[in-house]
């Protein structure tokens, strides 16, 4: 089969969250399995598109609104990323550094995806799905119903994944003369609570919906920014498919960041000298747990709570347990951790922004991370943790709940809590402690989670079960 992702993001070529993650895997194991998978993203200005070579596929011209533009389609040469990628380029809106944090942003996704389908449209074949992601290809699926000019789409099926329903695209109506014209019976198809809401626009129009894990599917109905109405309406196109990881890029025994590679059968001599550089680095205490959080410093990561929880921890604890954090978002937060430096020598120290390599050096050496999340719709960051021996410390929630056992019950492997607070955060760290001590069970829970199989290939089936049901 031949399937077109349309994406903000595709890991690493641009990525600022999860989303990217999943759209540079997720073809590329497509791929093995034997099909056409490609990717369609805007051409920013990052280090891969400098770095790399691309060819010219196809060059037009398309309008919003009353804005005509001229959009460049460019392939990557070499295939290197295990699928065909190509970027769209359009004077003046997608050539910028950062994928998101512009006044015009809505102009600029909106440019993106009148190109995409523009381009799509002057295909002599036409491609088995086109699987859209987030709202930043939300209104594609209308486009290719509704549009006049692009009707020869309508008959292609049409996926949407929600990675993140709290992020809309929502916009006013003043702005649907920027749609190509459409059949104005189909308003309807494009409102959400008196607004264009692009997310909704998808969950409408889409043949299926999916989500990147079960719970987070069933979360939606009941906590999706207002669009809880909907998701009970549409509940029976909609899907929950949990996100796997690229095992050729989270591999602790292959991981060209490491100091110290190991496996499962050398994971606590492994982990033991990736914690002694890491502690060294940092100036902390490697004979006490080492409890780490990597991250977006905003709301829904429950990073507010994060200065009490850990301050009170390291007060109450006295010298049992030690904090690294990495991480970047809200500036106040990113102020009261870097704050905390100095205040805990031996015991804690943050880091502001976000560093590929420490990272994967900081799942090596840590004992536990932590993911207090108050929405978390798969998450990553547990199964990478697992995948490197370290044991997570999860909210119950969304995907973490649905990849995440408590040691307290059968083989279970990990901490859960129900809350995103100070009072659940400080209990769980005593359970870190205390299980950190019984080294006979703690060796068992790290050798146990690095067997779990997350991997995309299982994934992969499920979405081409979806792609089989439309023929």
């Amino acid at each position: 089969m031949e399937i077109i992702h349309v994406s903000a993001e595709c890991y690493p070529v641009a990525k600022a969250g999860g989303l990217g993650d999943v759209v540079g895997a997720l073809p590329k194991y497509q791929c093995k399995a034997g099909h056409f998978a490609k990717v369609v993203m805007p051409m920013y200005r990052t280090k891969f598109l400098l770095n790399n070579d691309w060819d010219v596929d196809y060059k037009g011209s398309a309008n919003m609104g009353d804005y005509f533009f001229d959009y460049t389609i460019i392939k990557e040469r070499t295939n290197k990323l295990g699928f065909d990628l190509f970027l769209v380029d359009i004077y003046g809106l997608l050539d910028r550094e950062k994928v998101y944090g512009y006044d015009d942003d809505t102009e600029r996704f909106m440019a993106f995806q009148i190109a995409v389908v523009d381009w799509m449209s002057r295909w002599e074949h036409k491609p088995d799905v086109v699987h859209c992601h987030d709202h930043h290809a939300g209104l594609i699926p209308f486009m290719m119903k509704n549009c006049f000019a692009y009707r020869n789409l309508s008959f292609v099926p049409t996926v949407l994944t929600i990675h993140n329903g709290q992020y809309q695209g929502a916009m006013g109506w003043n702005k649907s003369t920027n749609i190509p014209e459409y059949d104005s019976w189909k308003w309807g198809d494009l409102d959400w609570n008196n607004n264009i809401n692009p997310l909704a626009s998808a969950v409408k129009c889409a043949w299926k919906v999916t989500t990147v894990s079960q719970s987070y599917m069933n979360e939606l109905r009941y906590n999706s920014n207002g669009l809880e109405d909907l998701f009970e309406y549409e509940r029976g196109k909609c899907v929950g498919i949990l996100n796997g990881i690229d095992n050729e890029v989270w591999d602790p025994e292959t991981d060209s960041y490491l100091h110290h590679n190991f496996k499962a059968s050398t994971v606590v001599s492994g982990k033991k000298k990736n914690k002694q550089e890491l502690c060294k680095r940092f100036g902390l205490n490697e004979d006490v747990p080492l409890i780490v959080f990597i991250g977006r410093l905003v709301g829904e990561k429950a990073a507010d709570v994060l200065p009490d929880a850990i301050g009170s921890s390291l007060f109450s604890m006295n010298g049992q347990v030690s904090f690294l954090i990495l991480g970047s978002g809200d500036p106040h937060v990113e102020w009261q951790l870097s704050s905390m430096n100095g205040n805990y020598p031996g015991f804690y120290h943050a880091v502001m922004g976000y560093d590929e390599t420490l990272s994967h050096n900081m799942y090596a050496g840590a004992d536990f991370l932590l993911m207090p999340s108050r929405v978390e719709p798969c998450g990553l960051n547990q199964m990478y943790a697992m995948r490197y021996g370290t044991v997570p410390m999860v909210r119950s929630t969304g995907g973490l709940q649905d990849t995440v056992v408590d040691m307290g019950e059968w083989e279970g492997f990990g901490i859960r809590f129900n809350n995103a607070t100070v009072s659940d955060i400080h209990y769980s760290v005593s359970r870190a402690v205390s299980v950190y001590q019984d080294k006979t069970h703690f060796n068992w829970m790290r050798k146990h989670m690095m067997q779990i199989d997350h991997s995309w290939e299982s994934t992969v089936e499920q979405y081409m079960n979806i792609y089989r049901s439309f023929r």
